[in-house]
């Protein structure tokens, strides 16, 4: 066995005590996300002039805390960050790269933001597959591919005394990885595609929502004051009703005048 085979097979193999096979992601693919994911938590540490230590912290919570998250919830005993031995190092190896060459990380910033979101798909997918394969309701599915995707970012916000950013009004992301992970269940479960098409699916919704809400500038929804409503309603009510009663009344002299001819010929 080759030295590089222990990754792979951790990655795509069945996981233990579960019902069935997790959904097969390349370990190439996998690191991918865990090293962009890992960059945004090395950004924000510089940010806000945190020391090496802050980076690390950052970017580890922003690579693998929302995994950490799921499996917490999930108490599966079947924990990411330790069943896969070189996504932790590559995360601080990603946050160290980050603080010695940050123009690495900080000129590509389109490339970061495309793969940022690919990241976030892929986590949603891999999320609600894994709370499937343990029988988990569709909704809880979803909201376990949730947390996988954005649960990091929120931990990141939360060290850093800020309320998170997926809480606040802005371009569609969170949203955008619900939408995924519900296209992955929805393809799994009820219409039993194959869960490689299914993630490729997952990916395109999350990437594909992102890419229309910074096209057209889709904002996330703010809360709707129904009872604001009521008052314009009444004023079209009474305007309404005061213009029935004119016309009515406008109307009333004619038919009166016609009854009396009528009467006068009879």
């Amino acid at each position: 066995m080759t030295p590089f085979a222990l990754p792979v097979i951790a990655a795509v193999t069945v996981t233990a005590g579960a019902a069935g096979e997790q959904v097969a992601v390349p370990f190439w693919l996998e690191m991918l996300a865990v090293v962009v994911a890992s960059i945004s938590g090395s950004l924000a540490a510089r940010e806000h002039k945190l020391d090496y230590m802050g980076g690390i912290a950052l970017a580890v919570t922003c690579g693998l805390g929302g995994g950490i998250i799921r499996d917490v919830i999930l108490q599966c005993g079947d924990v990411y960050i330790l069943n896969q031995p070189l996504a932790l190092p590559i995360s601080i190896a990603t946050a160290t790269c980050a603080f010695i060459f940050p123009d690495i990380v900080e000129k590509p910033d389109r490339l970061i933001a495309v793969l940022d979101i690919f990241a976030v798909g892929l986590y949603a997918a891999v999320g609600a597959d894994k709370a499937m394969i343990y029988s988990l309701t569709p909704i809880n599915c979803v909201m376990m591919g949730f947390f996988t995707a954005v649960g990091g970012g929120m931990m990141r916000d939360v060290f850093l005394g800020q309320t998170p950013a997926i809480f606040q009004r802005g371009n569609l992301y969170a949203l955008a990885s619900i939408a995924g992970g519900a296209t992955y269940v929805a393809l799994v479960q009820p219409l039993c595609i194959s869960k490689p098409v299914a993630l490729v699916a997952c990916v395109a919704v999350t990437m594909g929502l992102r890419w229309l809400s910074l096209r057209f500038n889709i904002l996330s929804p703010t809360e709707v004051n129904l009872s604001k409503v009521k008052e314009p309603i009444k004023k079209v009510a009474s305007s309404t009703r005061s213009l029935g009663s004119k016309v009515i009344k406008q109307a009333a002299p004619g038919r009166r005048s016609s009854t009396s001819r009528k009467t006068r010929k009879h």
